[in-house]
Formats: structure tokens, sequence, C-alpha cells
């Protein structure tokens, strides 16, 4: 997976740029995918993977398969603990200082 939406030289020299039997996807750094998909990394490596010891690869391809096998059956629906307007509260907080950084910095 590659998360840039403009290849760079160093991108296409490498071997499997211009391969026939599969095409690479670009997508932008802010996807929300990649996002999702960070965050799925991040919380089977804190909550199952981290600090284990696996004897082989097929140990630990068995134990991300239970972990995930047990994730499915206990889910339930993210539920937001904010409201709205908290978090717009927040996003102009945040305006507010970078606003304060750049007239700072142009100084």
């Amino acid at each position: 997976m590659l998360d840039n939406s403009r290849p760079t030289p160093r991108r296409r020299s490498w071997p499997g740029w211009r391969a026939p039997e599969y095409a690479v996807p670009l997508h932008s750094k802010g996807s929300s995918w990649v996002n999702q998909i960070e965050t799925w990394f991040g919380i089977i490596t804190r909550q199952s993977i981290r600090r284990g010891t696996f004897s082989s690869v097929k140990v630990l391809i068995a134990q991300i398969r239970d972990y995930i096998a047990h994730w499915n059956a206990t889910a339930t629906p993210f539920v937001w603990t904010a409201t709205a307007e908290e978090i717009l509260a927040k996003v102009r907080l945040v305006q507010t200082n970078i606003k304060k950084l750049v007239d700072n910095n142009a100084k």
C-alpha cells in the first residue's frame, strides 16, 4: 500500500511499479480507510501481539485469527461521547492556536 497521491522517481523505480499482474493504488495521506487500517493494526498490536512470545509464524497467525474471531463475536457499535458543539469548540481552539503560531512566526 502506498499512501501518497504523487508517485516519486524513487517509487517509480520500485521493481513492481509497472508489473502487469497488479495495480499500485495511490491514496492521499488523509484517506479515512488508511487511518482505519492503521487504527486496527494499533489495536491488534496493543491488545494481542505486543509482549507475546510466539514459537512460530503459525502460532502468531493463530493468535491473530483467534483475536479477530473474538473481536467480531463481541463487536459493539462505536458511540460518540462528545457532542458536536464540544468537537467544534476544540476545532476553533486549534484554529486559534495555529493562527497565533503563524502570526508569531511571521514577525
